[in-house]
């Protein structure tokens, strides 16, 4: 299920467990490969577990849209334990261009969690970048495939 706008893809789904076994995943980068959609992701380079807005973590990551290896950087944006997670994607060692992932996750009794996952390119405002990448990245069906990873994981 989508709802989505020119520069933002939003994907839902019930997973069978509860916020907090989602957001334990969610919060630890080492985990991240395990339900990524997109295909890009390598594994993690450098962070620890996801506990306030601020933090950086830094993955490994393969596409043609870098010409193959590369590494990011994700500036932690939104974070509410059980709730939310949220950060900007940049290339290593530079500043957020502006694209954002955020995970929202709402308890369905004890055992469902309805989970949000937005991928926003709204804030992107370099005209060079835009000329060079084609948002978005990773497409509808990317986020769906996330949230299906995700969802089997439990």
């Amino acid at each position: 299920m989508s709802n989505n706008d020119d520069k933002k893809l939003v994907a839902h789904r019930t997973i069978e467990a509860p916020a907090d076994a989602i957001f334990d995943v969610l919060t630890n980068p080492k985990r991240h490969k395990e339900f990524d959609g997109s295909g890009f992701i390598r594994s993690e380079d450098q962070g620890d577990r996801v506990k306030e807005v601020g933090e950086v973590f830094t993955m490994n990551m393969d596409g043609p849209h870098m010409g193959g290896e590369y590494k990011t950087d994700n500036h932690v944006t939104g974070y509410a334990k059980d709730r939310l997670v949220a950060w900007k994607t940049a290339p290593a060692g530079t500043e957020p261009p502006g694209w954002e992932w955020v995970w929202e996750l709402e308890p369905k009794g004890q055992r469902e969690t309805e989970v949000t996952l937005t991928y926003d390119w709204s804030k992107v405002t370099d005209k060079e970048l835009l000329k060079k990448v084609k948002f978005p990245l990773v497409d509808q069906d990317g986020l769906d495939d996330s949230l299906q990873r995700l969802s089997a994981l439990f």
